[in-house]
């Protein structure tokens, strides 16, 4: 069933403008929220539900619905964020707009109200300085509050701006605080996302808003760790994508900047901790306009909490970024915009001038609180320097030393001003205890001049003091104190009192950087001499609160007693060594040797010890690695295991989930169905009882009741109330009919009367409306013509304007007329010519084009004559190819039938030397050109075989190996011979092994071949091998004349011809190069293909 009206969003937005009429928003604003948050909603189009997300913003907006705008603005997300990002970004940036619109709105309206009746001076001051009084914006009013705005009546600015512009701000808050929830760890908004928060830090900013600048730090610091932790969801954001990773790294530097301006200290330092953890998971090098940012950033960070010492260690790293900035860019090889902008050589001589003022000021005593060496802070302190000393990017804490070292590694101390180079000179290099403090003060002087190097006179007195009371301990053992107030004299606004000199002296002593003692009764202070004291103490951590642990940065002229005291062992071992030396020269000898063995031992085992060294790596290594691929491994299974799990849960969960949701969704559609069709039924007995009479429905129940008896329940009152109303129209027609009569019989009486009064009155209206006309006609012929006499003094006048003006139109016209005969003439003449231009054009067109028909009709009856000539000629060397080829195939035929000549001839040659051998005469071995015939060993032993042996089909006899002569006597049958015999239709004879019956006479052989020379018969013997290319020939095509007689058995060695099933083939025809035996026919016992095997290299 389709969804009611109301819940397409045309509707929906139709109606809720209808309400915003009438002056109904609210009711407006819940018809949408109700729409927006529904969950058809989904099933709308993006196009048909912008719209309504406008209005509903701006509604929410106006009445400060901050809840329901989130809701809204949520589901919106969730349906448009797969098809249109776009839309998002509209209706979100048309949010923020409205609200910031909202606060200039609102703050405009509390000036109004403020500098009515009053001048208007310094608003702005005013207006900030009362909204900044507004300590948090998320608070509620508070009781007192509420009894200040009750008692007093007065108006003034800040509480004007707490009642009307305190709530929009509050609004306005909550607007980016929403937009942020809600596109957090969403790639596709991230854009948005980081744009909004912008937004904000500038609305802290603008406003002062202290408090949720902190919370907003906090909000985005909460959004990136739970990035990292949700980095598995569909839309998260991936940190190791670059430009995702550069625009969070740009809203942490604005957070930072604005945590600066606005002096929030401790939230810029967490600035600084997140931009650094994004900075080491970047993998490409972050631009150095954006680390000199940072660097600079840290710097004030580093003096505002009075840690000097990283104070200095930043201006340093700054410094040396401008430095590489600036070479970059002298050289090309980078782009300004990648650099900052202050890389000119003022710049670079500030930038040193504090590089180098900074580490000055690094106190050589610590003025930090400190509870003594006894007491081991070393690792809360190492645990802060190895924080402070990765967010610098350095490899090590810094140092004083170290700072002045690389300062004079570099032209950092070239660069810096002069009077900060003579400060250098004066507290580091130059010793003057009497006058350091009257050199020192005309450079205080100057520093103090300058508003920002005025932070640094502080820590430089504390250092000038150090340095003073530590070149005046190696000079003197006892000073008056009016002469060390004397000497510690600086410039007026930075004077020290005698209580400030005491309490440095004191903390000196307490941190083991002095040993003074201070005698108030004589008024001297005695520089420690005891050779059991020291100014440092002998354990370790007892200089922790020093910031100078070389003591080799102290000028010093001679020891004190107590360093006197405490090296004299060493320098008793050293001059005894020197004596031995010079005493006793086989000390010298002994040495060199002792020397010389440990070189020799050191040389013999060396190459062991390095062999050792690098097994042992090895095995280590080894170890390493197999624990790491077991620890890989193991923690590869419990990840696979652990995964599966969760997919098994999470498979098992939406199966659920699913299951739920359809038996949910189809008992909602099956209520929803239920309802509307008892709506549909009540609706329907509502029509019924109110528009026919008479029908009862009192006793009805709904729930059973459906469409058709409601049907039938209409029809039948229908027709009930049908046939009542005809019944009353036919005696209401009847009661008129009767009515109707009497009143014509009565009318009748009365009707003369009535004529002859009607005609009177007509009469007398027409008399009356005669003589109306004939006075009005009179009048209005008066009237015209005495217009026409005034008129007649005109017409002299007009005639003449007429002439003059008739007269200028024809001219006009005639001139006209000329001047487009002209145009239509040159237009005719210019479309002749073009004509005959056209009609030359498609002339020498159609000429040219057959012109080419021609040269292409020629053209092709030249290839058609060329290519007939070149069949021709294909064909003659075709038909010269194919003679050339039956000369090479007439000359391989005489070749091959020479071949079987002579093996014919050394066939017959062999067998008459068997037979002669055996004192047999010899007998004639049948041409195998004749019948294509082999003799066999039984005909050569037996003679000719019965004529019914050559009457056996050919088939019935297969080729066969020759046979070999392997046992028995004369007259002995072979095994082969009794098969040969039974195969042919004939019983062996019996075995007679006493007398052997002679063998009958040979018939004669044949005369030889004239063609066969005595050369040839001096060939080697062949066998009965035929080659493939004689297979298959007719008998008689390349072979001699027919022998007339036969053998025994002779058909065994026929040759297969066509008409055996074999194919006939050409001498010439090409072979495949392998050798392929002849196809066998059925009745071969012995299977063998004939003839001997040959090599592939012979055949």
């Amino acid at each position: 069933m389709p969804p009611p009206p109301h819940t397409r969003p045309e509707n929906v937005l139709k109606r809720a403008q209808e309400l915003i009429g009438v002056g109904q928003q609210q009711a407006a604003l819940s018809i949408l929220h109700e729409h927006v948050t529904s969950k058809r909603t989904r099933n709308s189009t993006i196009a048909a539900l912008e719209p309504v997300m406008l209005l509903f913003v701006e509604l929410c907006v106006d009445l400060r619905k901050g809840k329901s705008a989130k809701d809204g603005l949520y589901n919106y997300k969730n349906t448009s964020q797969n098809t249109n990002v776009a839309t998002i970004e509209l209706v979100f940036r048309r949010f923020i707009e409205l609200a910031e619109q909202k606060v200039q709105e609102a703050q405009q309206k509390a000036d109004d109200m403020t500098t009515q009746g009053t001048a208007t001076e310094s608003a702005e001051a005013k207006e900030e300085a009362s909204l900044a009084n507004v300590g948090d914006l998320e608070a509620m009013e508070t009781p007192e509050s509420i009894l200040l705005a009750t008692v007093s009546g007065e108006q003034s600015k800040d509480r004007t701006d707490r009642a009307i512009v305190t709530p929009w701000l509050k609004f306005l808050w909550e607007t980016y605080r929403t937009v942020l929830d809600i596109f957090k760890n969403n790639a596709r908004l991230e854009v948005m996302y980081q744009t909004t928060a912008h937004q904000a830090f500038q609305f802290c900013q603008k406003y002062t808003r202290k408090t949720e600048f902190r919370r907003l730090c906090e909000l985005l610091r909460n959004h990136l760790q739970n990035a990292a932790k949700y980095s598995q969801q569909v839309h998260a954001i991936n940190l190791s994508d670059p430009d995702t990773l550069q625009r969070h790294l740009d809203t942490r530097f604005m957070q930072l900047n604005v945590a600066v301006e606005l002096e929030l200290w401790q939230e810029a330092f967490k600035s600084v901790e997140d931009i650094h953890t994004l900075l080491s998971l970047s993998k490409k090098q972050p631009r150095n306009s954006m680390m000199a940012n940072y660097f600079e950033k840290l710097t004030r960070i580093f003096l505002v909490s009075e840690n000097y010492l990283f104070h200095a260690a930043a201006w340093s790293r700054y410094y040396n970024l401008l430095q590489v900035s600036a070479r970059s860019v002298t050289a090309g090889t980078g782009a300004r915009k990648d650099n900052p902008t202050n890389i000119s050589d003022a710049d670079l001589s500030r930038a040193a001038s504090y590089v180098l003022l900074s580490a000055l000021s690094i106190p050589v005593i610590s003025t930090t609180r400190s509870r003594g060496a006894l007491i081991d802070v070393d690792a809360a302190r190492n645990n802060k320097n190895a924080r402070l000393t990765n967010l610098l990017g350095m490899n090590s804490p810094p140092t004083r030393a170290i700072l002045f070292k690389d300062a004079l590694n570099k032209d950092i101390l070239q660069r810096a001003r002069p009077e900060i180079r003579n400060l250098y000179s004066i507290l580091e290099t130059d010793f003057h205890p009497k006058v350091i403090c009257a050199k020192v003060s005309p450079i205080l002087s100057q520093i103090g001049a300058d508003e920002e190097m005025k932070r640094y006179v502080a820590p430089l007195q504390q250092v000038i003091l150090t340095r003073l009371f530590q070149q005046l301990s190696q000079v003197y053992t006892d000073v008056k104190l009016d002469d060390v107030l004397t000497l510690a004299q600086f410039p007026d606004p930075f004077q020290v009192s005698a209580a400030m000199i005491e309490k440095f002296i004191m903390n000196g002593d307490k941190k083991g950087d002095l040993s003074i003692r201070i005698d108030h009764a004589t008024g001297i202070l005695t520089f420690d001499s005891d050779v059991f004291s020291s100014a440092k103490a002998m354990h370790p951590g007892s200089s922790a609160g020093s910031a100078e642990s070389d003591g080799s940065t102290v000028q010093r002229l001679q020891s004190t007693p107590a360093e006197i005291v405490r090296s004299q062992l060493s320098r008793l071992a050293k001059s005894l060594y020197v004596t031995v030396q010079y005493v006793d020269p086989t000390f010298n000898e002994d040495r060199q040797k002792a020397r010389l063995a440990a070189l020799q031992r050191a040389e013999a085992g060396a190459e062991q010890e390095h062999a050792d060294l690098l097994a042992r790596r090895e095995v280590i290594q080894k170890k390493k690695d197999q624990a790491q691929s077991i620890q890989a491994q193991r923690q590869r299974d419990e990840e696979h295991q652990r995964r599966t799990k969760q997919q098994q849960l999470q498979a098992a969960e939406s199966e659920r989930l699913a299951e739920e949701t359809k038996e949910r969704e189809r008992r909602r559609m099956e209520a929803e169905r239920k309802k509307v069709q008892r709506e549909e039924t009540e609706k329907q007995l509502k029509e019924l009882k109110k528009g026919v009479k008479g029908v009862d429905i009192s006793g009805l129940d709904i729930d059973e009741l459906d469409t058709g008896r409601i049907r039938m329940l209409r029809l039948q009152a229908l027709e009930r109330e049908k046939n009542e109303m005809g019944e009353k129209l036919r005696i209401t027609g009847k009661r008129i009919d009767h009515l109707e009569r009497a009143y014509r019989r009565e009318e009748i009486k009365h009707l003369p009367e009535d004529y002859a009064a009607q005609r009177d009155q007509d009469l007398k209206a027409y008399e009356t409306s005669k003589e109306e006309t004939m006075r009005s006609a009179e009048e209005k012929h008066k009237e015209e013509a005495s217009l026409k006499n005034r008129l007649s003094r005109l017409v002299p006048n007009y005639d003449t304007f007429k002439r003059e003006i008739t007269e200028a139109r024809h001219a006009d016209f005639e001139k006209r007329r000329k001047a487009a005969e002209r145009e239509l003439n040159q237009k005719m003449e210019q479309r002749r010519k073009e004509v005959r231009e056209q009609r030359a054009a498609e002339r020498r067109k159609l000429e040219e084009e057959e012109r080419m028909r021609r040269d292409e009709e020629e053209r092709a009856a030249r290839e058609a004559e060329e290519a007939e000539r070149e069949a021709e000629e294909k064909k003659r060397k075709d038909a010269e190819a194919k003679a050339e080829a039956e000369k090479r195939r007439a000359e391989r035929a005489e070749a091959a039938r020479k071949q079987m000549e002579r093996e014919e001839e050394a066939e017959r040659r062999r067998v008459e030397r068997k037979q002669q051998e055996r004192g047999a005469p010899p007998s004639a071995a049948p041409s195998r050109f004749g019948t294509g015939e082999r003799p066999s060993m039984e005909g050569l032993r037996r003679g000719p075989a019965p004529a019914a042996s050559t009457e056996e089909p050919s088939q019935a006899e297969g080729r066969t190996a020759p046979r070999l002569a392997l046992a028995g006597g004369p007259g002995k049958l072979t095994w082969r011979e009794r098969e040969a015999l039974k195969a042919s239709g004939q019983s062996p004879a019996p075995d007679t092994t006493a007398a052997p019956s002679p063998p009958p006479p040979p018939p004669a052989a044949p005369p030889a071949d004239e063609r066969v020379t005595t050369e040839e018969a001096a060939l080697p013997k062949k066998t009965g091998y035929i080659p493939p290319a004689l297979r298959g020939k007719q008998p008689g095509a390349d072979a001699a004349p027919p022998r007339s007689d036969s053998r025994d058995g002779g058909d065994r060695w026929r040759r297969p011809t066509p008409a055996d099933g074999e194919r006939s083939e050409s001498p010439a025809a090409p072979s495949t190069g392998a050798y392929r035996p002849p196809p066998r026919t059925g009745g071969t016992p012995s299977g063998s293909s004939g003839g001997a095997y040959r090599p592939p290299g012979r055949r």
